[in-house]
């Protein structure tokens, strides 16, 4: 059985990256791990023991790596400021690989708009998300019915969705970092219209 250790995720582990997990476990044929979860992007200062929730992360990820990877192969998440892809890539560093398949989902970004971005070497397809969540969205992108996954596990129902993403080959028009910031949209409050 694969362990989180001989995977790329062993050092996000070790810094305390990965939390909110709904999925943190070995395939079912035990070759490969995944997770679904959230990542840690930005920790807040600590003060004596008291653990506080990270700043800001990349949340709702999904991602699956084998033994010995050296890199994440497959990887999809949520981004609530386009503008923290440049966290992704500092934090994960040599994590992301150049033939990588990664998705990100970030909320200020228009919401007609679908463009690849290149950062230090790193490829990312970027999607609009407002009031979806990636699986939604990954399912729908891939064309996979629900039906097809409803009875599975979700480890087997994470397998089958990353697996149909690494054979995603669509291309989309290629933007600078740069660019994809100028043309973002102001980043949502979350906290606004929420009962107090």
């Amino acid at each position: 059985m694969t362990t989180i250790d001989q995977t790329p995720y062993g050092r996000l582990e070790n810094e305390g990256r990965l939390f909110n997990a709904v999925l943190k476990a070995p395939t079912t044929d035990g070759d490969r791990f995944a997770y679904r979860g959230d990542f840690a992007l930005k920790f807040q200062e600590k003060l004596a023991d008291e653990a506080r929730p990270p700043e800001f992360c990349m949340e709702q990820i999904l991602t699956l790596s084998s033994k010995g990877d050296d890199h994440i192969p497959v990887m999809a998440g949520y981004l609530h400021n386009f503008e923290y892809l440049q966290d992704v890539v500092d934090v994960m560093g040599d994590l992301l690989g150049p033939d990588g398949k990664y998705f990100m989902f970030c909320n200020n970004v228009d919401l007609s708009k679908t463009f690849s971005v290149t950062v230090d070497g790193k490829s990312f397809y970027v999607f609009p998300c407002d009031e979806s969540s990636v699986w939604k969205e990954m399912l729908e992108l891939l064309r996979i019915e629900k039906n097809d996954v409803k009875k599975m596990s979700t480890v087997d129902k994470t397998a089958y969705v990353l697996d149909a993403a690494l054979k995603f080959d669509d291309t989309f028009e290629e933007i600078s970092f740069e660019k994809g910031v100028e043309e973002m949209e102001p980043v949502k409050n979350r906290n606004e219209n929420r009962p107090v």
